[in-house]
């Protein structure tokens, strides 16, 4: 009997209607059969997550990694996460300068550091002395999805995201961002705080995505397994109540959701949200607009 395992993506959610996400679109269902591929053969979804994130940050087509905007002083601070949900490992590096991929020196620091979260020059620090590979000339290497200028006090944002199970039953998250457009220099969201942007333990795997001030609010991740432990909720019941309660806060945003049984949820109530799904049990989709 075929073992089941799952894995979801998301390129984020926000007020993105008009744009043509035909070529994003093609992407993620190319990065789906790829997984889906991992996944079959029986590879980790820790590893699995990690790849996907890898390949979403270096596409160029979301507002993470190559697709990033610039701060407000023209400078490129970018944030990730990763977490195993089996040993609830995790590590996450937040204002990454001058580094490809955020999310490899978040998996350096959960598996060779002591630590969870490491900002700023620690970050760079950490990506250095593994010689991960640089970014040497920011102007011509990041080729932002958004250009337009931001509106004052506007929350403009983007985010990618993965969580996967496994054939061993083990479930994983990973996220990675260029965070708000325009942001003020040091701002950190919710990406890489373990529990607001991302979850992952023996029952459920989650990535969030929208305004990051919200999801920190609400400790939105973590709240999605403490409704299912504690109040017995199903996934679909503690995912959208989740996210219920940031809406109820005025914040917007979504996530996805898997949990160990494979069920699948992508709640959200922002305009659109890029997304994708292949599950061993046939399920395949892709799409943008709800």
């Amino acid at each position: 009997m075929a073992k089941t395992w799952s894995l979801v993506l998301h390129g984020g959610a926000g007020p993105l209607r008009d744009l043509d996400h035909a070529r994003s679109e093609r992407h993620m269902a190319g990065l789906l059969r790829e997984g889906e591929a991992r996944l079959a053969r029986g590879e980790a979804a820790l590893d699995v997550v990690h790849a996907m994130i890898t390949a979403l940050e270096d596409c160029g087509f979301h507002i993470a990694g190559r697709g990033s905007s610039a701060n407000a002083i023209g400078q490129w601070e970018l944030d990730a996460a990763i977490m195993d949900g089996r040993s609830r490992n995790a590590g996450a590096v937040a204002a990454l300068r001058g580094y490809k991929s955020p999310v490899t020196a978040a998996r350096l620091v959960m598996e060779k550091t002591p630590h969870v979260l490491i900002v700023g020059k620690g970050a760079a620090m950490i990506a250095r002395e593994h010689k991960l590979e640089r970014v040497h000339s920011p102007k011509k290497y990041y080729t932002p999805v958004i250009t337009r200028p931001v509106k004052k006090g506007e929350l403009a944002h983007g985010t990618v995201g993965a969580v996967a199970l496994d054939t061993n039953g083990r479930l994983a998250a990973a996220t990675s961002t260029g965070g708000l457009l325009g942001k003020t220099p040091g701002r950190v969201g919710d990406t890489p705080v373990i529990g607001a942007g991302l979850w992952a333990d023996e029952r459920v795997a989650v990535c969030c995505t929208g305004q990051g001030e919200y999801f920190l609010r609400t400790n939105a991740a973590a709240d999605v397994s403490s409704r299912m432990r504690y109040g017995r909720q199903s996934l679909k019941t503690a995912a959208h109540g989740a996210l219920e309660d940031l809406n109820l806060l005025g914040g917007d945003g979504g996530m996805i959701a898997i949990d160990v049984l494979g069920h699948v949820e992508i709640p959200f109530n922002a305009e659109t949200m890029k997304r994708g799904v292949v599950t061993s049990g046939g399920r395949f989709e892709v799409a943008t607009k709800p």
